[in-house]
């Protein structure tokens, strides 16, 4: 990204901006920056000391929806660290959750429960990977863009799937800025592609383990709305943004443990599908917000009232591809999961149900 700063304007020597990020009580992303001194060696040694070397910090609860006027200090504990690819440098972002002064976690603190999973399935090697569904919107009608701004239709759904041309790919900078941002920022993006709509792309994050990949799809999820606002435009989540004919947005979750990645693990996915079956409610009401208006049992989804499963079927609530049972071992994805969902959630409850590890304390989404 050009800076409109101008390039003789650098950073002192040993001093390092952070930039602090978290949830607000509705699941949205917040940020602030703060100065620090250096006191680390590489970025490799920061990020296995990140608790050394970051002070928690606090924020104004009461002006996020998490705390009442009169006692409004949340505390955010640092958690993971990635380079800015904003600001360059030695400069980091930083993924925070959050805490009462007391040290509780605040009931939107997802990442706290869902690391004490990670944590009892660590032996297990839980590999996430999260395909990250989204619209770029114009802030001034909250249109995609690519649809036409006196409130007509675009051609039908066809040719923008990884399109290419100025009739079809709109919003691709954005995408590549976002790509390339997220490499530069130590994220494990694997790919990107124009989507079945206007203004709709998609961008995946993994193979991830454990709570590294809601960390870091929260980050990528941060550095994209960043970049969508350098260029003027929102960040669209939603399941169903645009009515009509149109797909929505998911968060497709490919999962494995190490057994179902060994020789004949297809077994032992097969038991982790049968324990999804048996709790498809406990899951629905864990994968995000307005989901019903996207699981129709159209547009290449299941209906949100059933469970199902097939062979590479786009139109189960999980798919087990090809490779995966010819080769008798390998992944299974979980299509449910609306494109707002909180990773944090997603994947808990995936290695929860999947690998049978209790929750302690079942959040709120």
């Amino acid at each position: 990204m050009a800076s409109t700063l101008h390039p003789d304007v650098t950073f002192p020597s040993g001093t390092v901006v952070a930039e602090y990020v978290w949830l607000d009580g509705r699941l949205g992303l917040r940020s602030k920056p703060r100065t620090l001194e250096k006191k680390w060696k590489s970025f490799d040694e920061l990020k296995k000391n990140v608790s050394k070397y970051l002070p928690r910090w606090n924020y104004d609860g009461s002006s996020t929806d998490q705390a009442p006027g009169t006692d409004s200090e949340v505390i955010i504990y640092p958690q993971a660290v990635y380079k800015d690819p904003f600001r360059g440098g030695d400069n980091i972002l930083v993924m925070c959750d959050m805490y009462t002064p007391g040290g509780e976690p605040i009931p939107t603190n997802h990442r706290y429960q869902c690391q004490k999973v990670m944590e009892k399935a660590k032996d297990l090697v839980p590999w996430f990977g999260i395909e990250q569904e989204y619209f770029i919107m114009r802030p001034k009608d909250h249109k995609p863009i690519g649809f036409p701004e006196d409130g007509s239709l675009p051609a039908p759904q066809f040719a923008y799937y990884c399109g290419v041309g100025a009739s079809n790919a709109f919003g691709r900078r954005i995408s590549d800025d976002h790509y390339k941002a997220c490499l530069y920022a130590g994220i494990q993006i694997s790919g990107t592609n124009g989507e079945v709509a206007p203004g709709q792309w998609e961008f995946q994050v993994g193979p991830c383990v454990g709570i590294d990949s809601g960390d870091q799809l929260w980050m990528a999820r941060y550095i994209l709305s960043r970049i969508a606002e350098y260029y003027g435009y929102d960040i669209d989540l939603s399941p169903k943004p645009v009515v009509g004919d149109w797909n929505g947005s998911g968060a497709h979750t490919n999962f494995s443990t190490l057994p179902m990645r060994k020789s004949g693990g297809i077994e032992e996915i097969y038991k982790a599908i049968e324990r999804l079956s048996l709790k498809h409610k406990e899951h629905i009401a864990m994968y995000g917000q307005g989901n019903e208006k996207r699981l129709t049992g159209k547009h290449e989804t299941a209906s949100i009232e059933s469970f199902s499963w097939g062979k590479a079927s786009r139109a189960a609530s999980v798919r087990v591809g090809n490779a995966t049972v010819e080769e008798g071992c390998g992944y299974f994805e979980d299509r449910r999961p609306a494109a707002n969902m909180d990773p944090y959630l997603v994947t808990m409850m995936l290695v929860s149900t999947c690998c049978e590890i209790p929750i302690e304390k079942m959040p709120t989404p």
